[in-house]
């Protein structure tokens, strides 16, 4: 079948992935205080003496009880802005930790003992996604600013001298630049652009797959992976396409979630979108004996639904981002089933309908039983599709028209749950007090 889309906008939506699926390290959030950390220190040309953190709440809900990357179970923001500001490597984005070895973080706990690190929330008006560092030593000064998006570096000064300055997420989106998407779109280009442009997602799914692996040969975060390919688990769900997805999907989130030095394919800023947006799709492809074309259209349609859905909610929110990425697992999943557009659709209001109120109630190990749970919905939300069967527009948020069934869903999340964002903040920050 011929592709529908020109060959511009073809070439605009491939530049779109390849800017929202790369690989991190550790969760997005402390990663990215620590990339920020690494180039206000790289600014600065010092070791810093003293640092100041300031961020937005979604920011620091978010990297409060997630492990870092190669600290053997550290939790929290102060070894990630130590380990950021001694042996960060800004050049390398999400990945800013990868040098980092035992004895470096060993140097960075004895640095977070001794160097006063300021770590606060940012009062007025700012993006939900911001991240200012000031680092010093002696007279000099240097300011790193990250805003939109988790490597949108938005100003850099050295001794009050303006190094960078730009608008807030620019480049970080492609609203504006040709390639706005709706279902439809997202669906045709996954259908029928020429496969040799479609290949580089299959990194993604190597990638994730592989951490995954490593998660059922240790001890990571509540190890669910591991366990649901256990005996007494297999007895109770059993030993089908569905257990597979879900212990592929949760052990991959595991080890992302308790700090291993495992790189994954991101989505949209998110590891545990990018794992929920490819393993699902994987394990059903393999199980299922799909060929690769099949595997290989399933996956884009699957992620980048998951980038149109994030197009309109943000990088961060209160609505979990397992929901929007289960929700994009569920179209290629029924692509895979031989469904079409119109079952595609069906799939994501089935989503919509079942999931739309999924807290985001910060990064931490157990992410994975939410990562589960929009998992097995996924699948079930598939089965139905194909089956012709869907949540209609009498019922709840959904709407006849699949793309304003999303923005509902969205603008529950970006609007109407902002109030649950600082209640979640609040209890989380009071607790023991």
């Amino acid at each position: 079948m011929a592709c529908k889309i020109s060959p511009a906008e073809r070439s605009s939506i491939i530049a779109l992935m390849n800017r929202e699926i790369v690989p991190a390290i550790g969760c997005t959030e402390p990663i990215a205080v620590s990339l920020c950390t690494a180039r206000a220190a790289e600014v600065l040309g010092r070791r810093p003496e003293r640092i100041s953190v300031l961020l937005s709440a979604n920011m620091l809900k978010n990297a409060m009880g997630v492990g870092i990357p190669g600290t053997d179970g550290m939790i929290g923001l102060p070894i990630a802005v130590a380990l950021g500001a001694l042996f960060g490597k800004s050049e390398y984005g999400l990945e800013v930790l990868r040098d980092v070895t035992p004895a470096d973080v060993q140097q960075g706990r004895r640095y977070m003992e001794e160097t006063p690190i300021e770590i606060g929330l940012k009062q007025g008006g700012c993006d939900i996604l911001y991240i200012e560092v000031e680092v010093a030593a002696g007279s000099d000064r240097a300011l790193a600013v990250i805003e939109k998006s988790h490597t949108g570096f938005t100003r850099i000064e050295r001794n009050g001298e303006v190094l960078l300055e730009k608008c807030a997420g620019a480049g970080a989106s492609c609203a504006g630049e040709g390639c706005a998407l709706n279902l439809k779109k997202v669906f045709e280009f996954a259908d029928t652009a020429p496969l040799d442009e479609l290949r580089f997602i299959l990194k993604a799914a190597d990638m994730n797959k592989h951490a995954a692996e490593v998660s059922f040969t240790g001890e990571y975060g509540h190890s669910l992976g591991r366990l649901l390919r256990g005996d007494m688990e297999r007895h109770i769900m059993g030993d089908g396409i569905l257990s597979s997805i879900l212990s592929y999907t949760s052990g991959a989130c595991d080890a992302r979630m308790s700090g291993a030095m495992i790189p994954v394919m991101s989505n949209s800023g998110s590891g545990n979108q990018g794992i929920s947006a490819t393993l699902p799709v994987v394990v059903y492809a393999e199980k299922s004996g799909a060929p690769e074309e099949k595997k290989i259209r399933a996956l884009i349609l699957s992620n980048l639904t998951v980038i149109y859905i994030k197009q309109s909610l943000g990088r961060l929110s209160a609505l979990c981002g397992c929901v929007v990425a289960a929700t994009g697992s569920s179209c290629g999943i029924t692509y895979l089933m031989g469904g079409g557009y119109e079952e595609v659709s069906y799939a994501v209001k089935n989503m919509i309908a079942n999931l739309a109120g999924m807290i985001c109630d910060g990064a931490k190990p157990s992410c994975a039983l939410k990562v589960a749970s929009g998992i097995s919905t996924s699948v079930l939300s598939a089965m139905l599709a194909m089956e012709h069967r869907c949540v209609t527009a009498a019922e709840g948020i959904i709407d006849e028209d699949v793309d304003k069934s999303i923005l509902n869903l969205t603008k529950i999340g970006r609007e109407g749950m902002t109030q649950t964002d600082r209640l979640i903040l609040d209890i989380m920050t009071s607790k023991g007090a």
